[in-house]
């Protein structure tokens, strides 16, 4: 292999490492909204291998009415 094609393996491989990954989504929050009801927050979790690096996002609250009011 000449310089070249190992500077664009070398790239293609750093890229590949460097890629962002996504998992989820979590139950990040449960709590009351003071009227006896439960809200629930979900994000997905995105790991950026390159700048070592951990961000929640698409984040999204639900609220479950709880009793017979």
């Amino acid at each position: 292999m000449n310089k070249l094609s190992y500077r664009t393996l070398a790239a293609a491989t750093l890229l590949a490492l460097g890629s962002c990954s996504t998992a989820g989504p979590f139950v990040t929050n449960i709590s009351s909204d003071g009227n006896g009801n439960l809200v629930i927050e979900k994000s997905m979790i995105e790991y950026n291998g390159f700048m070592g690096t951990v961000t929640n996002k698409d984040v999204t609250s639900t609220t479950i009415r709880l009793g017979g009011n």
